[in-house]
């Protein structure tokens, strides 16, 4: 096991590391002899670590005379603040499986001369037997020893917030005082790691970015390529600049999101969300990925509404994600259901796409059911709010989720329909939207047009 702790450089920034370090791993790394793990985090106050599991001693260190040789990666070295990176290797007693891991706690020390080390090893895996294998979120504990005696020990845990909260109990157990009586608590340094984007889907990192809304956590914005971020929201400005100054603007309060629901279609990221951005807003986002970064994001936003004539909210209803084999087909019948119906007027198909029998409805003026739909679109009609579809830009999906992105008018107003649909048997069983007007040219603040 090679740890490596380091700064990195006053003018790297940390997105541009994230992305550079994920690059190393992928292209240097991950192709040297004797490789097997390799894993990257970064404490609260900025501390970085980087470790990797290999072999062998040999293995590590060739592969450390060859990167330091390497001129493809000195632009990567040159964002490592140099005076204060530090590297060990220690041999473990077990291979690495805590795959599903986001945090890290790495404990470094030498324990007292005349230690009986055969004593003391039995108290260190009593800890985990005891009391740390038992707490919520635990995933593995490795222990190990670098040629001068000096301890490694490893914990791995699912969350930040399970490693915290095993924190203080850990400190009154009985066990802990047998444990540390051993060390020589002068020499031990404790690291506390938040992995980058090792193990987190794609999903999972939308959702991190927007949960960063709430809790202000910096982390997640190296899931932006800063190189690359093509923004559609028309009232932010293009790039990873735009939305540090979106940031930065915030109001005194901040922003919030509630991600309340989150699918994957292939390289792209959907999820619907209730926000508080200058007010409660429901929201569909839309992040498309490379290489794991999001590259691209589009979104509709729209004033939060009292429920409907039906009682539902814009949020409420199913989120059970199923039928994953039926992705294709379900976004097939979306298609349909717009070309046919909604944009060449053939209204006496609908119910081939949409249930007859159950129809729930969440758009805040329509009540459930095809009746429903036929009353809100009579009356729209009346007063000339005719709803029109005309272009289907993206028809994304996961399982039993389709969500659509259309462009069109509603009356006069160039507008932008987000719709998300739920089936069941090949039929739409429940709806939600966010219909907004698309605004006018002189108004946008990035040139990439909303779709």
């Amino acid at each position: 096991m090679e740890v490596t702790t380091f700064n990195i450089s006053a003018d790297a920034s940390a997105s541009a590391f994230a992305q550079r370090d994920a690059q190393v791993e992928n292209d240097f790394t991950s192709k040297q002899p004797g490789f097997i793990k390799r894993q990257s985090g970064v404490d609260d106050k900025g501390n970085y670590v980087v470790i990797v599991y290999w072999k062998s001693v040999a293995d590590a260190t060739a592969s450390m005379n060859k990167f330091m040789a390497d001129a493809s990666v000195a632009d990567y070295t040159k964002m490592i603040d140099g005076p204060t990176m530090k590297m060990s290797r220690y041999a473990i007693d077990k291979p690495f499986n805590a795959e599903k891991s986001q945090f890290v706690e790495i404990m470094i020390f030498d324990v007292k001369p005349g230690t009986d080390m055969t004593k003391f090893t039995a108290t260190n895996y009593k800890v985990e037997t005891d009391f740390t294998g038992k707490r919520t979120g635990f995933l593995q504990r490795l222990i190990g020893a670098n040629e001068d005696g000096r301890q490694i020990v490893a914990v791995y845990w699912d969350t930040k917030a399970n490693s915290d909260a095993s924190m203080k109990p850990f400190m009154s157990a009985p066990i802990a005082k047998e444990f540390m009586g051993s060390m020589d608590l002068s020499t031990m340094t404790m690291g506390r790691y938040k992995f980058l984007n090792v193990g987190l889907t794609n999903k999972e990192k939308a959702v991190a970015l927007l949960n960063s809304f709430n809790t202000g956590d910096q982390a997640p914005i190296a899931y932006i390529n800063p190189n690359k971020y093509i923004q559609h929201n028309l009232s932010i400005g293009d790039g990873l600049a735009g939305f540090g100054a979106l940031m930065k603007n915030a109001p005194p309060q901040g922003f919030k999101a509630n991600v309340h629901r989150a699918f994957q279609d292939g390289d792209y990221v959907f999820t619907h969300t209730e926000y508080d951005f200058y007010g409660p807003k429901a929201g569909f986002d839309v992040f498309r990925f490379e290489e794991g970064l999001i590259v691209e994001h589009w979104d509709n936003l729209l004033e939060v509404q009292p429920p409907n004539p039906s009682g539902h909210t814009q949020f409420d209803g199913a989120t059970d994600i199923t039928d994953k084999e039926k992705t294709k087909a379900n976004k097939q019948v979306v298609r349909d259901l717009l070309e046919k119906v909604f944009m060449n007027g053939q209204m006496d198909k609908i119910a081939n796409y949409i249930s007859p029998k159950t129809y729930i409805q969440h758009n805040p003026q329509i009540g459930d059911g095809l009746d429903g739909l036929g009353s809100a679109m009579k009356a729209m009609g009346a007063k000339g709010m005719v709803m029109k579809y005309e272009t289907i830009h993206k028809i994304l999906g996961e399982g039993n989720f389709v969500l659509a992105m259309s462009e069109g008018k509603l009356g006069k107003q160039h507008t932008a329909y987000y719709d998300l649909f739920r089936l069941e048997n090949g039929l739409i069983v429940e709806h939600w939207d966010v219909i907004a007007p698309i605004p006018p040219k002189s108004e946008w603040k990035n040139d990439n047009g909303k779709f």
